[in-house]
């Protein structure tokens, strides 16, 4: 299975969300938060896109990406699942440098609170990464979707309907 920054976010929200998306059920169509996501990053910068470059390698896609920096912009509504976050933009970095790109560094970027934070590879993520994949592989891979874990994230997930129907 080719893993995507998708699948490492979801590995750091709740394995339960990774193993359904990567089984082929996406909800995300039906997230108002989702789409919310969505109309930040396409107006918070909105001469980005004539100066950074979007690129696709390997099952990720970089919407902004800088090459004379060697240097990945990315996007999000909140802090709330930053460390998720984090981790989406250094699988970014760990596979261009995999196809090459010396020394890339990322830019998460919170318009809606007015912060930066730049993040750079360091070799234990690069073994982290490593490990993350395998332990990817093995849930995506399981028979079952893992247990339901209730988390105060659950309410604004865009699975929580398909996780909590049953629930009163």
């Amino acid at each position: 299975m080719q893993i995507t920054g998708t699948h490492i976010n979801y590995y750091f929200v709740c394995h339960r969300k990774l193993w359904l998306f990567a089984n082929g059920i996406h909800m995300e169509h039906t997230s108002e938060l989702v789409d919310e996501g969505r109309l930040i990053h396409e107006t918070s910068y909105p001469r980005r896109a004539e100066r950074y470059q979007e690129i696709s390698m390997e099952g990720i896609k970089i919407d902004y990406y800088d090459p004379g920096t060697s240097t990945v912009h990315e996007i999000k509504k909140t802090g709330k699942m930053e460390q998720a976050h984090e981790w989406q933009v250094k699988y970014y970095l760990y596979v261009l440098r995999k196809n090459g790109i010396q020394d890339p560094k990322g830019f998460l970027e919170y318009p809606r609170l007015k912060q930066t934070k730049e993040l750079e590879l360091q070799e234990k993520d690069i073994e982290e990464i490593e490990r993350i994949r395998q332990e990817i592989d093995q849930i995506v891979a399981s028979e079952k979707a893992p247990e339901k874990n209730k988390k105060s994230i659950c309410r604004k997930c865009s699975y929580h309907d398909f996780c909590w129907v049953d629930e009163v």
